[in-house]
């Protein structure tokens, strides 16, 4: 297989080594913009709940596959798996990212407003950083994908 599609690959996988690296780090304890992924959701990590604790470790692990995926199909491990994994990861990063992306934006233009009680700090980094992330590793991975098969 040619080299189409890697460079792309190659983004899309820091990206989402990155990612999973903030959910290792919160993970084994550390609360450096934990307050920014939402109220419930923080206090819980920071009091180091079990379940809350674990779906980081999980969340941690689905994203270093998600990261590998692309890289690997258009290096062509795996065979029609791989592919299949790699569109449906991208696919999920890209509609997540995207749903959440728009509605956040929606809120922080006050379109759409949110209730007196929300976190507003946490909406602000979900808007602005945290769900375009999803979004742009997802595109990425599909614009990895598309070249890479173009060129197959």
């Amino acid at each position: 297989m040619g080299r189409r599609g890697r460079g792309l690959a190659w983004a899309a996988f820091v990206i989402g080594v990155l990612s999973a690296a903030v959910s290792v780090y919160w993970g084994l304890g550390g609360t450096w913009l934990l307050d920014t992924v939402g109220g419930s959701l923080a206090r819980l990590g920071r009091a180091r709940n079990g379940v809350v604790i674990a779906s980081v470790w999980g969340a941690a692990a689905l994203k270093l596959i998600a990261a590998v995926l692309p890289l690997a199909a258009v290096r062509g491990h795996g065979g029609q798996a791989v592919w299949v994994l790699a569109w449906l990861a991208s696919g999920i990063l890209t509609l997540y990212g995207l749903v959440l992306s728009v509605v956040g934006w929606l809120v922080q233009a006050g379109v759409v407003h949110a209730s007196a009680n929300s976190d507003h700090l946490a909406l602000a980094w979900h808007a602005y950083l945290w769900d375009p992330w999803f979004l742009v590793w997802g595109l990425l991975s599909a614009a990895a994908l598309v070249r890479a098969r173009d060129g197959r």
